[in-house]
């Protein structure tokens, strides 16, 4: 897979202008590098291809890195947290609470009643989950901001990971939904809209595009319940990004256009809603580059292995442990020797105490020496946060933002 917004100078790969060899040197491995401009762009080429009007949402679980998140709280409409400890970095990233929307199951007592004092939009996942929120939104003397987030009757199979459809932890059952509305009508809860989220990684057009149809048309047929005006309708993301041989990149002007008229219908119903679509990896996935050193060579029974300073501590995904069914490569290259003529095949693996820990199986490179840099792309989306840091108690990887 080629470097994709990442330039090459020489042999040399570059992160936002710099040298990553000299990133490397400066701030040590492992590390990861997040390019801006790749950052900006994307978001540009996302406001060109969608409707007018339509927000985007930045889903900070993707990559919660302070200074990533600050750089996108500039470019979005909102921020999308799943926790307290999101909530914390949304604000200090200067964003207005009324930007901002907290979903996940499980949500704690504490973090109902801090989302609520900082006045953030609630989805909320369950029926107990709206009542103990009632208690607390009376008890603070005010009414907590709340959506409802509905798991809907269709399931997307062709999705990375389902978040909608059959039994979920996420989300209220789309049957349940006009029930969970007339109770709420008597609650001290302000009402705004919907929360619909049926599925992630998705790489098909015609598939995102059925989802998006779906998704809109039942915000349609639920807003008839709702006890106040539909101000927000959340139509959730699943915007995917390739990471292995044979996968495309998604037409986002087609899913734009198609999306056009469904808002158009969208909006004739729910004519005061703010439509949004929430997005993480699309955003950043691309963006970033997973760096790890060459510290030892060895040759076992007739396979040569590349023994790096990283591993499934910083990069769970890369391990093929995060999701995967069958593990398989991602893109990854040799940062000094870019465009040479692969000559050798090796196994790249970590530095921990498991075989798991594997960055790529069978892999064509040049000729690598201890001391080299391997580079892994596509790894700007789920990695440092989504990893085991603590295990075997190794050091965490760098981050910066170039």
């Amino acid at each position: 897979m080629p470097p994709g917004g990442f330039e090459v100078r020489g042999a040399e790969l570059m992160a936002g202008g710099r040298s990553v060899t000299e990133l490397a040197g400066q701030l040590g491995t492992p590390l990861y590098i997040y390019d801006r401009r790749q950052i900006a762009a994307r978001v540009r080429e996302l406001r060109a291809a969608m409707p007018a009007g339509l927000g985007l949402h930045y889903a900070i679980k993707a990559n919660p890195m302070p200074e990533v998140v600050a750089h996108l709280a500039a470019l979005v409409d909102g921020l999308d947290i799943a926790s307290a400890g999101e909530l914390e970095r949304a604000l200090a990233a200067g964003v207005s609470p009324a930007r901002i929307s907290f979903a996940g199951p499980g949500k704690t007592d504490a973090e109902l009643r801090a989302a609520a004092l900082a006045g953030v939009t609630i989805n909320l996942e369950s029926a107990g989950e709206m009542r103990r929120l009632a208690v607390i939104s009376e008890g603070l003397g005010l009414r907590a901001r709340v959506a409802i987030r509905v798991n809907p009757l269709f399931e997307l199979r062709q999705s990375g990971m389902r978040m909608g459809g059959g039994p979920k932890q996420f989300g209220v059952d789309e049957e349940q939904v006009p029930a969970l509305l007339v109770e709420l009508a008597g609650l001290p809860l302000e009402f705004l809209g919907f929360h619909i989220f049926a599925g992630s990684q998705i790489l098909n057009d015609d598939v995102l595009i059925d989802c998006l149809e779906k998704t809109v048309d039942l915000a349609i047929r639920l807003s008839a319940n709702a006890p106040e005006t539909v101000r927000y309708v959340n139509l959730g993301g699943g915007f995917g990004i390739p990471y292995f041989p044979g996968e495309t990149a998604i037409d986002i002007s087609r899913i734009g256009a198609a999306l056009g008229p469904l808002l158009e219908r969208g909006r004739a119903a729910c004519p005061d809603a703010v439509f949004a679509i929430e997005l993480g990896r699309y955003l950043v996935g691309e963006a970033g580059l997973y760096v790890t050193r060459v510290v030892d060579r060895k040759v076992s029974r007739g396979k040569t292995f590349l023994v790096t300073d990283g591993g499934l501590h910083h990069h769970l995904a890369l391990s093929g442990n995060f999701g995967q069914v069958i593990r398989k490569n991602y893109p990854l290259a040799i940062a000094g020797r870019m465009g040479m003529e692969a000559t050798e095949t090796a196994d790249v693996v970590g530095c921990l105490c498991t075989p798991l820990d594997r960055l790529g199986d069978n892999v064509a490179l040049p000729e690598t020496a201890v001391g080299d840099l391997v580079v892994v792309f596509q790894s700007g989306a789920y990695g440092a946060s989504a990893s085991p840091s603590g295990f075997l108690g190794h050091a965490p990887a760098a981050e910066v933002l170039v």
